[in-house]
């Protein structure tokens, strides 16, 4: 009887990624994407205080201090499940974000700081991989 090889953690996550499409995303796209749905409660320079943040009841993070407030690495976990509606914070009367399916799209797997993968759409990773860029 013929043994198979046993797979590493990484060659089980490049066959995933390749199943599911590339695991990582485009910060352009998700620049693109901040500036057309994110400026307005987040502001222009990522730090809370866009035009909307005066009438918001949970004032908007300084999106460029995420890493800063947890002690230097990228909650890359916690953003992914803030965006994409898994952890929802109701600030304005419905859950962020408020635009719904706009952030749906091709799933793929990101490599959380543990190694372990977490699921989610190609919109929600290019903007998180543009908001790990952008940390002070």
């Amino acid at each position: 009887m013929k043994y198979l090889p046993a797979l590493t953690a990484s060659a089980v996550l490049s066959v995933l990624g390749a199943c599911l499409g590339a695991a990582e995303g485009d910060p352009e796209r998700g620049e693109a994407l901040y500036l057309e749905h994110c400026v307005a409660c987040h502001g222009v320079d990522l730090e809370g205080k866009g035009p909307m943040a005066g009438v918001m009841i949970i004032k908007p993070s300084d999106l460029t201090a995420l890493s800063a407030g947890n002690d230097g690495v990228f909650p890359l976990v916690r953003v992914i499940k803030r965006i994409d509606g898994r952890d929802p914070l109701v600030s304005h009367g419905s859950p962020m974000p408020v635009y719904g399916t706009l952030f749906e799209g091709r799933d793929l797997a990101l490599k959380t700081e543990t190694g372990q993968p977490i699921m989610t759409s190609q919109p929600v990773a290019d903007l998180t991989v543009y908001l790990e860029g952008v940390q002070k």
